[in-house]
């Protein structure tokens, strides 16, 4: 195509000129010969332009390339995720030990010592009181403090106990312990004050969150449970991200791994085995990576497409 001439109006003062277009680039300016104003001429062009940017490819910056997530992150998302699978197998046989273990008989000395208070302010040794010991089975036993304020009961199996201290004119405290072979929550050296009032004033003091072994080991059971389900989850995420890339999956497998120490510890699970802690803490930083890592991927990419 050779160069064409074209008459074109000029758009700042309206008057007409010729322009002899060249075939490239596609928008070219001439000076109007009358108000001297650039005047821009396209190229005539078969088909049509159909778009501004077309016309004007100049005008509009370039877009940046859309991201793909790189097998690298998937690689390490799935890793996360298996890290998850693999710490909650092995809390969970961690727990199934202390559960087994929690059956064994034991056989423990509960001691300590009463005090009470004294009109003065001050406190002297409750000589008198009496201390009821009742068992995990229902066997109930009775002491009486000595002159220097010590009690003591032998034999008490596992399981959870409790202490009735009581003495006229004061108010009645009540301590509940637990003892087993893999969890004792003191039952030597329990100090009790007995201090003025009825038996309407009574109080209550919990040194465990378990009253007996029957809710120790179905808090076990209930973390066993858990964690299983979390293994389960992390696992089919791990599989699936390794197969195709659906962040939305490891979003899934890496909260169940984040929010598992927090079961843990609801169960009151992490108060009775502190070795649960760290081992829980690596778990959820395990499910969080991989939850960030996928998450942030998600929001990159969106979800992925359905099927037509």
């Amino acid at each position: 195509m050779g160069a064409t001439s074209l008459g074109v109006r000029c758009p700042a003062c309206g008057e007409e000129l010729q322009a002899v277009v060249a075939p490239h680039p596609p928008t070219q300016w001439f000076p109007c010969p009358h108000c001297h104003s650039p005047v821009p001429v396209v190229v005539p062009r078969d088909p049509p332009v159909l778009y501004s940017w077309e016309v004007l490819p100049d005008l509009y910056p370039p877009l940046p390339r859309p991201r793909v997530p790189r097998w690298r992150a998937r690689r390490a998302a799935a890793g996360a995720l298996l890290g998850v699978v693999l710490l909650a197998g092995v809390l969970g046989g961690v727990l199934t030990y202390y559960g087994l273990e929690a059956l064994s008989p034991g056989s423990y000395t509960v001691s300590g010592s009463v005090d009470r208070e004294t009109p003065g302010g001050g406190t002297a040794p409750a000589a008198g009181a009496t201390v009821t010991l009742t068992e995990d089975g229902g066997r109930t036993l009775t002491e009486v403090v000595a002159s220097d304020g010590s009690f003591s009961f032998a034999g008490v199996p596992s399981g959870g106990i409790s202490l009735d201290v009581r003495l006229a004119g004061y108010a009645p405290v009540t301590v509940d312990t637990f003892s087993s072979p893999v969890y004792d929550a003191g039952t030597t050296g329990i100090s009790v004050t007995l201090e003025l009032g009825g038996a309407g004033n009574s109080t209550t003091v919990s040194l465990s969150p378990f009253l007996n072994l029957e809710s120790l080991l179905a808090s076990i059971g209930s973390g066993i449970a858990l964690l299983a389900l979390v293994a389960v989850v992390a696992a089919v995420a791990a599989i699936l991200t390794l197969r195709m890339d659906r962040p939305a999956l490891g979003v899934v497998g890496g909260g169940a791994g984040l929010m598992a120490p927090l079961a843990l510890y609801l169960l009151a699970l992490a108060t009775a085995f502190p070795v649960l802690v760290d081992a829980s803490a690596l778990l959820a930083g395990f499910g969080g990576f991989a939850l960030a890592l996928r998450a942030i991927e998600l929001g990159q990419t969106g979800p992925a497409p359905g099927p037509d």
